[in-house]
């Protein structure tokens, strides 16, 4: 079983705050901001009933295994896709990591 887990937040422009917040009530200690553009059909926007901002940011979290799902939760209750910041949140784990710390102190 993986020590820590990588949890992706990818939400539109502005609301990365947000989510950083949310992430941090839930036990998370720090995040990386990436500034992207994301694409999609206009079938998409129709399937779902929403206009798709092309600016994105994508908030990534390192947490320890055992927060993982309080964090997801957390997370997509501030920021999901019923939210102004139209996000999406998934977690992968990490089987290898150097220079991750400050976990223990939980």
């Amino acid at each position: 079983m993986s020590k820590y887990e990588a949890v992706f937040c990818v939400i539109n422009a502005g609301f990365s705050d947000q989510v950083i917040f949310a992430a941090r009530k839930a036990g998370a200690k720090g995040a990386t901001i990436v500034k992207g553009r994301g694409t999609t059909s206009t079938e998409a926007e129709d399937l779902f009933k929403i206009t798709i901002q092309p600016e994105k940011e994508m908030v990534i979290l390192v947490v320890p295994a055992e927060i993982k799902d309080d964090v997801l939760k957390s997370v997509y209750a501030t920021a999901g896709l019923e939210s102004e910041s139209n996000g999406i949140a998934f977690s992968v784990p990490i089987s290898q990591s150097v220079g991750v710390g400050g976990f223990d102190e939980q």
